[in-house]
């Protein structure tokens, strides 16, 4: 794990396609969710559902670490860990900030978000959040 974040480690982590998002329970016992993460700024994103568990448990712990990993959340032997501190975003603003963030980095991001503006005319979409991420 790294200990002081180096100046390129945001740039290193934003160029996986797939990090592995690992929060913590109260126990002290770590999840571990596949996401899509973004570079905005100082700062990695990572929008979710809200509410699901990751946002329940970063509720009592801002802990965090990422790891390089598959669309299945498979790891490879000998990745990284990199260890961060996370804040949840529910604003409208901020939400659309990372909305955008990842959409200028995967394309199936700028396309869910176009279809979501016709299919909400009919039922609505489950509120989002945003989770931004300061490597420590």
């Amino acid at each position: 794990m790294s200990a002081t974040p180096l100046p390129g480690d945001l740039d290193v982590v934003n160029a996986n396609r797939y990090v592995q998002l690992t929060t913590f329970r109260r126990t002290g016992t770590p999840v571990s969710s596949p996401v899509w993460i973004a570079r905005d700024g100082d700062e990695l994103v990572v929008i979710t559902v809200d509410p699901t568990g990751k946002l329940k448990r970063l509720a009592h712990t801002s802990r965090v670490e990422l790891r390089p990993c598959d669309f299945r959340g498979r790891v490879p032997e000998g990745a990284p860990t990199y260890a961060g501190t996370a804040v949840v975003d529910r604003t409208p603003e901020g939400v659309a900030a990372v909305k955008r963030a990842m959409g200028r980095k995967y394309l199936m991001a700028r396309l869910g978000d176009a279809i979501a503006v016709v299919t909400d005319r009919f039922r609505k979409r489950t509120a989002r959040a945003g989770i931004r991420i300061t490597l420590t």
